[in-house]
């Protein structure tokens, strides 16, 4: 009996992709992505900004497959609330992840702005979380077990 390939799913994020208002690029890029690396995409879902319906959407994503892409709502806003949801998700704590604060820090000192509460959001992360870098703003994406949360903008998820 032959291996069965890992699967995936992603999960886009944003009350602005399902508004229309922001065209969705991240979607075709992964698909592409994970082709070229033996992943079979199965299942694609755009949520709300709503932590119940992000939550139920991890949740039930990471329990059927291998692994779990989402994109969006990590940024420095109010309505970035992935990062919170992920946490309930799984049931642990979200804060501060210090290597992350560093990152944003020196970045922050080296384009000559002060950091703020608004912009070290973008350093919270689930307890037990692995951070992605990210070479093009600095503020880190994260992987917790199965799920790897990431940046909605394509230029920086790409």
């Amino acid at each position: 009996m032959a291996d069965q390939a890992p699967t995936a799913a992603v999960l886009l994020i944003g009350d602005e992709i399902l508004s229309g208002r922001t065209k969705d690029k991240n979607l075709g890029f992964i698909a592409d992505y994970l082709t070229v690396l033996g992943i079979d995409l199965m299942e694609a879902r755009v949520v709300p900004d709503i932590e119940d319906e992000i939550v139920e959407a991890v949740n039930a994503l990471r329990r059927r497959y291998t692994y779990v892409f989402t994109t969006g709502g990590i940024g420095p806003t109010h309505d970035d609330i992935t990062a919170d949801a992920v946490a309930k998700a799984f049931g642990v704590e979200i804060d501060h992840h210090p290597e992350a604060v560093e990152i944003l820090l020196a970045h922050f000192k080296a384009i000559g702005r002060e950091p703020n509460e608004a912009r070290l959001r973008m350093a919270r992360t689930p307890k037990g979380a692995i951070l992605i870098a990210n070479p093009v703003s600095k503020a880190p994406g994260f992987q917790i077990d199965n799920v790897f949360v990431m940046a909605g903008i394509p230029k920086v998820m790409n």
